[in-house]
């Protein structure tokens, strides 16, 4: 009797199974193409020299909001208007709206690298220290200096 209960939940969830192939197959399918873009990326970047500043732009754009599209009545006739709002300013059109964004993601990347200057230039300005310590003893020592 066990048997005929197990055969008849394996049948209905093989049902189940056919009855939501779409559902379950498509969320699969995205996965696999975004994988398959994301290796087609690293192996461009392997032989590309300013693959990390694309890097860097792309991850800026991922933490700074999209512009959205908004209506509002027209400050003359009252009619509606479409704007574009990005950061709580409106702008009249996508192309304005996208260029303050793309200033914003670009100083944001800029960052980035500055951060990473002051962060390995200090430790190359310790490292140096370290190596030659009669050199810092000297600049520490000299009047004036």
């Amino acid at each position: 009797m066990s048997n005929l209960i197990s055969l008849f939940l394996m049948f209905f969830g093989g049902v189940l199974v056919y009855a939501f192939r779409r559902r379950i197959a498509e969320p699969l399918r995205r996965f696999e193409a975004r994988n398959a873009r994301r290796r087609t990326e690293e192996g461009r970047a392997l032989y590309d020299s300013h693959a990390h500043y694309r890097q860097t732009v792309e991850f800026a754009q991922e933490e700074i909001e999209e512009v959205a599209k908004i209506t509002v009545p027209d400050e003359r006739l009252g009619a509606p208007v479409v704007r574009y709002l990005f950061l709580g300013d409106q702008y009249a059109t996508r192309q304005e709206a996208e260029a303050a964004r793309f200033q914003i993601v670009i100083e944001k990347a800029r960052e980035f690298y500055r951060d990473l200057d002051k962060i390995y230039l200090a430790r190359a300005k310790r490292r140096a220290s370290m190596e030659n310590p009669e050199d810092s003893a000297k600049t520490r020592t000299q009047p004036g200096a």
